[in-house]
Parts: structure tokens; C-alpha cells; sequence
């Protein structure tokens, strides 16, 4: 045998031997479990059953998606955090639950840091800066005066604290240094219905939820949180274009539990960065206001991690306190 052919042979038996859990067996060889910590029907629900699809007819397992919401997505995540790690619990994670719920929430049954390993982004879902269709407010600026004309009259709803809403408005009060007063809601619908109403003024929204309402004239969109602007709104400024440091998207990547063997981590890795690749996947998730968006196992876990610090300084300065 030459040494060309010996490397070559060996290359072979590492890569077969990646695939491995246990001797003989090739992962995955049972059905694969996605947790999403957050109901039925959101951004986070549709990526896990578009992505799980995907997965199933990849390595020939079911991919099964269970629903574990409750405390704003710690409960689900706790439960991914405890479960075996031997790739077949995996879990969906937005950013409120793995970076900003871990500098948020005092006493945590689980650490993040710890407790959990990234396996790849995922995507991003942008949010718009609203009003209802009828306010006197027709732009970023209008905000800005109204807010410092009037501190703390100036209403936001969010779904609740630590929610995205809550922390891009924290974010953006502190770059534009305003005072808003904050109306937490339980889950985003109930926090659109009262700007849709007029009972609130504002609220950073996620697109998906608020495009139908600015389409139609009853929501207007003074901006985005994406640095850039977006396709499906090409006149809406980014927010970045007035305060250059502003950047609140959603994402949403995929986690494991700490532990999990690396050749599992860079599989999933590899099959999520090829569905995501597809044409067919990136339509159908655009349709739902979704960016599919991957990385490296790396490049997720020090995104969740620079994110816990971000986070971590804008709860601390706002004095934000649930628990």
C-alpha cells in the first residue's frame, strides 16, 4: 500500500468513526428529539418543523419537535440542559432564552454556560419600530423629541421582560438617551392588538407578526432593527442609519447539552449549513419573515456568549428585575 492509499484509508476510518456513539452504532440510529421552549406557531416553531423535515430525510430518523414552554422559555431550555448529550435531545434557542434569560433570571436551575453547547445559528428574525396607523408620530425622529419633550409619557409594549421588545427598547433608550415608559404583556399578540388600538404608542415588533398590519396602513413602521434595510420594506430606514450602534435582531440557533460528543456537534452542524442552503428552505422561511442564517459550531457559541455580555450591561444599567 502507498502512502497515498494509507491516508487515504485512514481519512476513511475517521470519518466513519465520527459517526459513532457507541461501538457499532451510527448516529443517529433512533429518532432525534428537537425541545422548542417557546408554544406551538412562532418563528421558533417553524424553524424547528422546516429544519427537522429536512433533517429526517437526511439521515433517515424521525425528528420529532416537543413543545416545552413556560417561565419565558426557561423550562424547555432546562430540560435540554439536563438530557442526556448524546444528540438526540437538541433544542431550539432564541436569544432571549440562551443570552439574555441567563443574565436576567437571578436563580436559573441551569447554566447556560455550562449547561450548554451551541451546534449552529440558525436565523434571524428582524423587528420594526411600529405605531398605530393613526399617531401624530411619522418617523424615528418624531420618537426621539416626543420622548425627550415629554419623558416617560410615551408608552412601548413588549411581550414581557427580557423579551426582545423589552431589551431593543432598552437599548434604544439608552442610545437616544429617552425615558419610555414600559407596558409588558403576556406574549407578543396581546402587545400588538394595543398598539393596534392606540392604547400603547409603540413597539418594536417582529416583522412577521406586524408586516400584514403595515401592509394594510393600520401599523406604521418607522424603522428596522436589522443594520440594513430589508427587502419586503425597502423604504423603512434601518434604525442603524440615525443611531449607527443600534442592532436588536431575533435569532435563533440550535443547542445541546454540554458534553455532546464534538463529531455529533460538527454532523448536525454540517446538515444544518446544507438545509439551510436551500433554495426551497430560505422561501419558505422568508415567507414566515424568517433570515436563514448559519455558522460554525464556534462562531454560535461565542455569539451566545458575546450576546450574555451585551445583554448582561444593558439589564444591570436599566435595573432590570424579575425575580
Amino acid at each position: 500500500m502507498t502512502t497515498l492509499h494509507r491516508t487515504l484509508a485512514a481519512a476513511t476510518l475517521l470519518a466513519a468513526a465520527a459517526t459513532m456513539t457507541h461501538a457499532g452504532e451510527v448516529y443517529p440510529s433512533k429518532p432525534i428529539r428537537i425541545v422548542v421552549p417557546l408554544p406551538p406557531g412562532g418563528s421558533n416553531d417553524v424553524l424547528a418543523r422546516v429544519l427537522g423535515n429536512e433533517m429526517s430525510n437526511t439521515f433517515g430518523q424521525p425528528v420529532v419537535i416537543e413543545n416545552r414552554p413556560g417561565a419565558a422559555g426557561n423550562i424547555g431550555t432546562d430540560h435540554i440542559a439536563k438530557s442526556a448529550p448524546d444528540g438526540y435531545t437538541l433544542g431550539i434557542a432564541p436569544n432571549q432564552t440562551a443570552a439574555v434569560n441567563p443574565v436576567l433570571y437571578s436563580k436559573l436551575p441551569f447554566d447556560a454556560s455550562q449547561d450548554l453547547t451551541g451546534v449552529s445559528l440558525l436565523a434571524r428574525v428582524p423587528m420594526i419600530l411600529v405605531v398605530n396607523g393613526k399617531s401624530e408620530i411619522n418617523s424615528l425622529d418624531d420618537v426621539i423629541q416626543h420622548a425627550k419633550a415629554h419623558p416617560s409619557k410615551l408608552t412601548y409594549a413588549s411581550a414581557g421582560a427580557g423579551s426582545p421588545q423589552h431589551m431593543s427598547a432598552e437599548i434604544f433608550q439608552s442610545l437616544t438617551d429617552t425615558d419610555l415608559t414600559h407596558v409588558p404583556y403576556k406574549g407578543s399578540a396581546p402587545a400588538l392588538i394595543d398598539v393596534l388600538s392606540g392604547t400603547v404608542d409603540i413597539m418594536f415588533c417582529p416583522i412577521n407578526s406586524a408586516l400584514p398590519y403595515v401592509q394594510d396602513g393600520r401599523l406604521k413602521a418607522l424603522g428596522v432593527t436589522s443594520t440594513k434595510r430589508l427587502e419586503s420594506l425597502p423604504d423603512v430606514p434601518a434604525i442603524a442609519e440615525s443611531i449607527p450602534e443600534f442592532e436588536s435582531d431575533i435569532w435563533i440557533g440550535l443547542i445541546a447539552p454540554a458534553g455532546t460528543p464534538p463529531e455529533i456537534l460538527q454532523k448536525l452542524n454540517t446538515e444544518l449549513n446544507r438545509s439551510l442552503s436551500l433554495s426551497s428552505v430560505r422561501k419558505t422561511l422568508a415567507e414566515q419573515g424568517i433570515e436563514a442564517e448559519a455558522s460554525t459550531v464556534e462562531a454560535f457559541d461565542q455569539l451566545m456568549a458575546a450576546d450574555r455580555l451585551r445583554w448582561g450591561e444593558v439589564i444591570r444599567r436599566a435595573n432590570i428585575q424579575v425575580d
